[in-house]
């Protein structure tokens, strides 16, 4: 992922370290959360992609990635 300056963000993976994403982008909590990933600040998801996480609170990584990946699109 990179900013408006380095040109449009890469498309989200569910091997993606969720950590990374957030320091990446910070706006990407809402999102997580609002896909039910209440856990954006536990030190798990420092190191959790974001398919382990969604699997261990009973989320479809499919669907999750697809809410990610519409919210960097909507940024770009």
């Amino acid at each position: 992922l990179g900013d408006k300056e380095d040109g449009p963000m890469t498309k989200v993976t569910k091997d993606m370290i969720i950590g990374d994403l957030l320091r990446m982008d910070p706006e990407m909590a809402g999102v997580l959360v609002a896909g039910g990933m209440h856990c954006v600040g536990c030190p798990s998801a420092q190191a959790e992609s974001l398919e382990e996480a969604a699997l261990v609170h009973g989320i479809d990584p499919d669907v999750l990635i697809a809410r990610v990946n519409a919210f960097v699109e909507s940024k770009q």
